[in-house]
C-alpha cells in the first residue's frame, strides 16, 4: 500500500513539473486546494494507464522497440499522457495535454521527474 502512494505522489510531482514547464499542458481549477485534488486524481489516472494499457502497447509494439533501440518509448509514454487527458476529460478533470508534440515533451519531462523522485522516495510495500 506504501509503494502506490509512494508512486502516486511521483506521478503527481511529475504532472505538476511537466504542467509548470509546458505551456500547452493546462491544469485548470479554482483554489490552490481544489487544483491539488485534481492533480492527485490525474495522477491515479495516469498511473491505472500505465499499469494497465502501457504493457499492452509495448507487448504489441516489441519490433519497433527493437527497431528503434527503444527510442518509441517517446511515442509510447506521449499516448500514455494524451490518454490520461481524454480520460480526464472523461471524468470531468479540469486536465487537458493539446497535441502530439506537446504530450511527446510532457511525456519526456514525466519520465525524468518520475524517474528521479522514485530514486528519492522510499520504495516499501
Amino acid at each position: 500500500m506504501k509503494n502506490f502512494v509512494v508512486k502516486t505522489i511521483a506521478n503527481a510531482g511529475a504532472l505538476a513539473v511537466a504542467i509548470w514547464l509546458v505551456q500547452n499542458i493546462t491544469l485548470n481549477g479554482g483554489s490552490t486546494g481544489r487544483k491539488a485534488l485534481t492533480l492527485v486524481l490525474v495522477a491515479l489516472v495516469f498511473g491505472l494507464v500505465n499499469v494497465v494499457v502501457k504493457p499492452i502497447v509495448k507487448l504489441l509494439t516489441l519490433p519497433l522497440f527493437i527497431l528503434t533501440l527503444g527510442l518509441i518509448t517517446l511515442v509510447v509514454n506521449a499516448l500514455m499522457l494524451l490518454l490520461t487527458s481524454w480520460l480526464a476529460g472523461v471524468l470531468d478533470l479540469s486536465f487537458h495535454v493539446e497535441g502530439f508534440w506537446t504530450a511527446v515533451l510532457g511525456g519526456l519531462i514525466v519520465s525524468i521527474v518520475s524517474w528521479a523522485l522514485n530514486v528519492v522516495l522510499p520504495d516499501e510495500d
